[in-house]
Order: C-alpha cells, then sequence, then structure tokens
C-alpha cells in the first residue's frame, strides 16, 4: 500500500496490518468508505439501509480496543455490510419488499450478523436484494434497480446484486450474501470480486430460507484471503440452525498458499449440457484452465455426467414462492414484484407427488456428483454463461425458467448437490466486463476451493473497476 491509497480501496486484511502498526485507525477508514458510499452509493442503489452514525460509533470503540492492543476479535474495525435477507438487530429487514412492514421489532442477529459482530465488524448497513431474493437480477418496487460499477447500464446480477456492487466499489470491503441458486456466485461474477457459496450448512443460517436446503451464506470480497478470513468467523457454529454441519475447528488461512501443483481438476466447458455460452467468456476460462495447468494442476476436459438439473431447481425454488406468497394478505400480495407473483403462480401448479420426485432426482444428482468427485479434487467450469446484461426494471421479460436461470447453468447444479463453489474473475470482455471462473469442491471441501481459487488469484490478481462514473 502506499502513502496515496484511498483507505476504501483496502483489504480487510490491509486494514487490520494498518491498525495493528498504528498507522491508520479504524475511524480513519471507516470514514474513507462513508465518504465512498455517499459518492458512489447514490449512483449504484447498492444499500438500502445505511446507518453512518453507529458505523462511526462502532468504529470508536474499535479504536480505543487497538490503541490498548486488545482487539475484541479478528475483525475488529473492518467495514462490513449485509445483505437485507439477512436478520440484523435494531434495523429493518426488508427482503426488497414492500410486504414487509418496517415498524416491527428487530431484535434479532441471524448467526452471519452475530459472528460479525463478536468478531468486532464495523457493521454499514443492508445491501439490496430483489423481492425475497427472487432473481439473478436486482430489481425491486421497493429498492428500485441496482446497478454494475463496471458499467452503469448492466445489472450487477443477483440476487445479491448490491453486496456485489458495494464490494467491488470499494464500500466497504467485507459483505455477506446469500446463494440459493446462485446469488453469491452471479453477482461477483457480473461485478469482477470474489464470491464463495460454502458447503450447505457450513455458515449457519436463523431463520432458514423459505427455499429450502438450496439456500447458502457466503462472502463476498476483492480477494480470496479476506475470503478466508471472513469464513473463519461465519463458520462458527449456532445452535438455532438445526442443519448446520458439525463445529469446524480449520483455520482456513493456515494453508492458502500451499498452491495447486499436483491436484486433479476436471474442466468441463459446458457441464454437458449448457448451451448459449458467449464465445468470449468460453474463451477466457479455457486460457485460465491452461494457466491453472502451466501451475502444476493435472487437468482433464470431461464432463460429469449429468443432464440439465433446471427443472429440479426451478420446480423446488417456485415451490418456495408459492409458500411465501401464502403466508402473505392479499393486500400484501397486491405490492409483490411481478416476477416474484409469477414464480409464486407457477409455484402453485406442483403437487406433493411433483416435489417428491424433483427431491428423489435431486437426492439422484448429488450422489453422482458426490461420486464424481472422488476422481478429481476440483471441477472448474465458466461461472456464468454470459457477461453482465442490461440493468432493467422488474416484470421486463415474462419469468419463465429459462428467462430466470437459462442464463446461468453453472451455478445452480451445485446448489441442489451443496457442493462449495466460488467464482473468481479471470478476464474482461471486448466491452470492459468482468468474466468468472468458478471452482467447484467435493463436499465439505471449502478449505480446498479456497485454495485452489488463492493459486489462481497469485496468477492473475483481482482489479477494481475504475469508479469513473
Amino acid at each position: 500500500m502506499t502513502e496515496t491509497t484511498d483507505l476504501a480501496d483496502c483489504s480487510a486484511i490491509e486494514l487490520l496490518q494498518l491498525y495493528r502498526s498504528r498507522r491508520v485507525s479504524p475511524v480513519e477508514a471507516t470514514r474513507a468508505v462513508l465518504a465512498r458510499i455517499d459518492e458512489l452509493n447514490p449512483k449504484l442503489n447498492a444499500f438500502c439501509h445505511l446507518a453512518p452514525d453507529e458505523a462511526l460509533t462502532s468504529a470508536q470503540a474499535s479504536e480505543a480496543r487497538w490503541r490498548t492492543g486488545r482487539p475484541c476479535g479478528v475483525l475488529d474495525g473492518v467495514p462490513t455490510s449485509i445483505k437485507d435477507l439477512i436478520l440484523t438487530r435494531g434495523w429493518p429487514t426488508l427482503r426488497g419488499s414492500r410486504t414487509v412492514d418496517p415498524k416491527q421489532p428487530w431484535d434479532v442477529d441471524a448467526p452471519a450478523t452475530a459472528r460479525l459482530r463478536e468478531a468486532g465488524a464495523v457493521l454499514l448497513g443492508k445491501t439490496t436484494t430483489p423481492e425475497f431474493g427472487c432473481k439473478g437480477e436486482t430489481n425491486s418496487p421497493l429498492t428500485g434497480i441496482t446497478r454494475n460499477p463496471w458499467d452503469l447500464s448492466k445489472t450487477p446480477g443477483g440476487s445479491s446484486g448490491g453486496t456485489a456492487a458495494a464490494v467491488a466499489a470499494g464500500m466497504g470491503p467485507l459483505s455477506v450474501g446469500t446463494d440459493g441458486a446462485g446469488s453469491v456466485r452471479i453477482p461477483a461474477a457480473f461485478c469482477g470480486n470474489f464470491g464463495l457459496k460454502p458447503s450447505f450448512g457450513r455458515v449457519p443460517a436463523y431463520p432458514l430460507s423459505p427455499m429450502g436446503t438450496v439456500a447458502h451464506l457466503g462472502p463476498h470480497t476483492m480477494n480470496v484471503r479476506d475470503a478466508a478470513l471472513m469464513m473463519n468467523v461465519l463458520k462458527q457454529p449456532d445452535a438455532r440452525d438445526w442443519t448446520s454441519l458439525p463445529p469446524d475447528d480449520t483455520d482456513y488461512l493456515a494453508h492458502l498458499d500451499q498452491g495447486i501443483h499436483g491436484l486433479r481438476i476436471a474442466y468441463s466447458p459446458a457441464l454437458g449440457f449448457a448451451q448459449g455460452i458467449d464465445p468470449e467468456v468460453a474463451a477466457a476460462v479455457h486460457a485460465a484452465v491452461q494457466q491453472l495447468q502451466a501451475a502444476g494442476a493435472h487437468v482433464d476436459q470431461v464432463d460429469p455426467g449429468i443432464d440439465d438439473p433446471l427443472d429440479i431447481s426451478i420446480g423446488l425454488w417456485f415451490a418456495g414462492a408459492w409458500t411465501i406468497w401464502n403466508s402473505l394478505t392479499v393486500e400484501q400480495q397486491a405490492l409483490a414484484d411481478p416476477d416474484f407473483a409469477a414464480e409464486a403462480e407457477q409455484g402453485s401448479k406442483y403437487g406433493a407427488l411433483d416435489l417428491q420426485r424433483l427431491t428423489l432426482a435431486r437426492g439422484a444428482l448429488g450422489s453422482h456428483m458426490r461420486q464424481f468427485m472422488q476422481r478429481y479434487d476440483l471441477l472448474v467450469t465458466p461461472a456464468v454463461a454470459v457477461p453482465a446484461f442490461d440493468a432493467r426494471p422488474p416484470a421486463s421479460v415474462p419469468m419463465t425458467p429459462r428467462s430466470m436461470l437459462g442464463w446461468t447453468p453453472f451455478s445452480y447444479p451445485f446448489n441442489l448437490t451443496q457442493q462449495p463453489a466460488c467464482t473468481i474473475p479471470c478476464g474482461l470482455n471486448r466491452a470492459g466486463l468482468p468474466i468468472g471462473l468458478q471452482f467447484v469442491g467435493p463436499m465439505f471441501g471449502d478449505a480446498l476451493v479456497l485454495r485452489a481459487a488463492r493459486a489462481y488469484e497469485m496468477i492473475r490478481p483481482i482489479a477494481r473497476p475504475r469508479l469513473d462514473f
């Protein structure tokens, strides 16, 4: 870091080093991030709730702890944001929806929020999401359109679009997103940052998603080390999540730099079924795989032998939408995003037998992928089949399975299988938009996914957008 570096562009690990050496205080860093938010959020619309006074009070308490050499946790003083699907004590969690009453008690922290608070993170506010996280772009009747910091005319993706846009634009180095069909990885790919969907249950959740056991929580950062540090915090157990995994005492930072020499990587350019892959995306991912091979990995181009599970993903998702819809009053339903209403209407068509058959098909897919991963340490694919497309308001296109997820065939399969997967930038297209590379690990192989992404990051460091809008 140079003397002229804006503190808003520093990583969490860089900030912690600066606090430790007393060259910078948490208050200075928080003020720099808040200034960046004041400058850019009116254009990006990445935050739907900001708490600058609370953030500065928290930063002042952190500064006092650092002054005595007693930080309260591994993220003490680091500016951090929370996606607006995740409960945060004292702030409304509106889930991108006009159907949620903001005037109610907000006295519970979700596990992720609680762990970040315990680790000393300075919480800045809540980031935007489509209504109930219902789509792979970030727009809603409540918060409007969120935009991509690489090109304001483009979507940041979704449903963690506010989270990805905020991190990419330097509006806090850390943020938490959710991923039910790609909602961490899609916006990370579109916004050019690092996003991890951990193994299901590795990051506890409460309350559990109405969309069921496809929904994961994970970090968005601008480098892999920050994500590993964040995972060390987020993976701590919480008894409120009965689906969470047993405690994991792995330090995800400890072996991050071991490289990929000798690892067995399956490279699948289309998973055997994906169509409509942008040629520039395909070329950038192919070049990245060649770099992995040059770094010592053993790479086989091979498909895992699965059919497109879109019907499984959509069926389970639409059934979840129908469940939420039936918890709303008629008056609330009239306020809903037309896209969410369309999903719920399609979900109404699934009966118990249909859902049981989808669940059995999902089980067969999960079993197949666990067996496939016995032959390989990692699977590599594109993150998303296309670069970021135009930002648009709700109900711009009919809500069909293909319009919802057909352009992101590499994401939803691994929510169904619950495997850890991440995306990391691997280049730009001719229009200057980021392209994402996806690493998929075996179930519970979160540390290995982070290690592989770090190895690629050492070859091609993550760059920020120019932010000259």
